[in-house]
This record gives C-alpha cells, sequence and structure tokens, in this order.
C-alpha cells in the first residue's frame, strides 16, 4: 500500500463527508444528542416506590413510622387502606408494589440466626444480611448506563456512517473515477476507513467526555487502554459499514440494513439491556456474535472498575477478530470493475 494514494483516498472521502449534512450531524451532533437522550430516559435506579398502608395500630407512633418511609425520598405514600381485603385489590391492580426478593433474603437470614430449622440452639448472637457494593457504591444506574450506552451508540453510529460510502459513488456517478484511479481494492477500503476512524476516536472521547460532565460518571482505568480497544472496536463496525454500502450500493437501502444490524443486537443482546447470563442458552449463543457485547464489557470494566489489559485481553483478541473480518468482507465486497 502507498501512502500517498492512501493519503488521496482519505483526503477525497473527508472533503465528501464534509459537503453532505446527514454525514456530518451523523457524525458530530447525534452521538452526544443519542448519550443525553437515553442517558436521561433510561434509569433503573429505584425511587419513588408507591405504597399503601394499612395501619392496624392506628397510633401516633405507627403514623410516624409510615410517614418515615416516605420522608426517606424512596417511596410514597398513595393511600392508606383500612381493611385487609383492599391489599390483594391494589397489588392486582399494580397501583402499588411488593418487594419479595430482599424480604425472602432478610427471613432466612433472620431464621438462620435464630437457630430455626438447624436442630440447634441460637449461638446467642444475632446475624444481619449487610451488602457491601464494590463498583458504583452509591448504586447510581447512571454509572452502568453511561458506559454501556457509548459502547451502544458507537455500534450503530460507525456502521451507519461507513454504510454511505460506496454508495454515495454509485449515486453521484463518480464510481467510473474511482475505478479509474491506479489503486487497489485494500487502498480504497482502508483509504475510506481513515477518516471515519478518526471521526470515531473522537466521538467516543466526545461522548466519554459528556458522560463525566453531565452525569458523573467516573472513568477510573487507562485511557490509552480505553483508545487502543476503542480502535479495535472501530475497525470493525466500520468495516461492516463499507460492506453493507458494497454490497447493496444505496444509501437509503444501505443506512436501513446498518441500523437493523447494529441497533437491536447492540441494545437487546449486548448484556447493555439484559444480563446475558438470564438469557436461554440459545440467545446466550447468539451473544458471541455481537461484537458490542465486548465492547460493553470493556467500557465498563475500565470505567467503573478500572480494570486493564490483563483481564479484558480476551475482549480484546475478539475484538481483533472482529476488525480482520470487518476489513475482509469489505474488502471482498468492494469491485472496481463496473457492470457491463
Amino acid at each position: 500500500m502507498d501512502p500517498v494514494r492512501l493519503r488521496a483516498i482519505a483526503r477525497k472521502e473527508w472533503i465528501q463527508l464534509r459537503r453532505d449534512t446527514r454525514s456530518v450531524i451523523l457524525a458530530f451532533i447525534l452521538p452526544v444528542a443519542l448519550l443525553l437522550f437515553f442517558g436521561y430516559a433510561i434509569t433503573w435506579d429505584v425511587e419513588d416506590i408507591r405504597v399503601a398502608v394499612l395501619d392496624h395500630s392506628r397510633t401516633a407512633e405507627s403514623r410516624r413510622f409510615a410517614e418515615s418511609l416516605e420522608s426517606s425520598g424512596y417511596f410514597t405514600i398513595t393511600e392508606w387502606l383500612v381493611e385487609p381485603a383492599a391489599v390483594d385489590d391494589r397489588l392486582v391492580r399494580g397501583s402499588v408494589r411488593a418487594t419479595i426478593a430482599l424480604n425472602y433474603a432478610d427471613a432466612i437470614v433472620s431464621r438462620y440466626g435464630a437457630g430455626s430449622g438447624t436442630g440447634r440452639p441460637a449461638a446467642g448472637v444475632g446475624l444481619s444480611l449487610e451488602a457491601r457494593t464494590w463498583y458504583n457504591p452509591n448504586l447510581e444506574s447512571r454509572h452502568m448506563i453511561v458506559p454501556g450506552l457509548v459502547a451502544v451508540i458507537m455500534s450503530i453510529i460507525a456502521a451507519m456512517l461507513t454504510a454511505l460510502t460506496i454508495a454515495r459513488e454509485w449515486e453521484r456517478g463518480s464510481m467510473e473515477q474511482l475505478a479509474a484511479t491506479p489503486v487497489g481494492r485494500v487502498e480504497v477500503v482502508i483509504g475510506k476507513l481513515l477518516p471515519y476512524v478518526a471521526i470515531g476516536l473522537f466521538d467516543v472521547a466526545l461522548t466519554v467526555t459528556a458522560g463525566m460532565v453531565f452525569f458523573g460518571t467516573p472513568l477510573n482505568g487507562s485511557v490509552l487502554l480505553l483508545a487502543v480497544l476503542t480502535l479495535l472496536f472501530l475497525v470493525g463496525a466500520l468495516g461492516l459499514g463499507i460492506f453493507i454500502s458494497a454490497a447493496v450500493k444505496s444509501q437509503v437501502l444501505a443506512t436501513q440494513i446498518a441500523m437493523v444490524a447494529t441497533y437491536l443486537p447492540a441494545v437487546l443482546l449486548s448484556g447493555f439491556m439484559f444480563d446475558i447470563a438470564s438469557m436461554p442458552k440459545v440467545l446466550q449463543g447468539v451473544t458471541f456474535l455481537i461484537p458490542a457485547r465486548y465492547f460493553v464489557t470493556v467500557t465498563r470494566g475500565i470505567f467503573l472498575k478500572g480494570v486493564g489489559a490483563s483481564v479484558l485481553w480476551p475482549q480484546a483478541t475478539l475484538m481483533l477478530a472482529y476488525a480482520v473480518l470487518g476489513l475482509t468482507l469489505a474488502t471482498h465486497a468492494f469491485k472496481k470493475e463496473l457492470p457491463a
């Protein structure tokens, strides 16, 4: 590969990108807009829980206790019940909520501490359940959501950006000029890829900064490691976009295919929204084919845990394979020969 030819292809692509308003918006505005929108819209925090109170005691002390629940900020008392039968009605209609898992755990620990069911008397020292959160100690869901959002957003943006590249040449009638240039297919693919790699790295830096500024998400790990692993992921995602663009030769169709191929898998099967371990075995197997799965692990690991390459090398290896596959597919799909 000739560096001069690569630079010429990259410069040509950058000029075309600047003249395309859609691509500029997609590249520089949409990533931060999506981060802010989803970052504020999605939350797993348990707040403002609606409860109804059935007070058998009806004393000043019981009233103060119920009011202390509401003053904690976690509960909102929606009504005061008079009869026990009303409890079941409210739960069935969903107007109030019940907590089950924590109550079960607390009951089991309390019963064990009292010696119940063991055939032995209590040891005299009761046991209590006390949870300690190693990472994200304040249990703020946005600190889990933001790193995952960075991965999901870049999965979508990267593929959609390059999905326009080859298709744009066909629709604008400039494919004949590109075919006549003395450059090889690999040089064309890599040359077109270079501006978007730079844009992708800039977008990641921008979204990471926005996540830290607007949501207070900590970045506990190595910025350099995050940049290197991001580069591996971007090459694969951008290569996938070029492959789609070369295969369909239509900007509209290429954009639609890129969206379907990246958005749903990245959101549903990457571990961003749903725990992979709780999925059916078949879907767990499918998630290994979703590159966003590995990048979500990388971003959350570096952001929250501050882990290094010794922990993330499996994800790095798989993303490297993804990058090689993306470039291979893109090079194979791009043809300089014009149809007869």
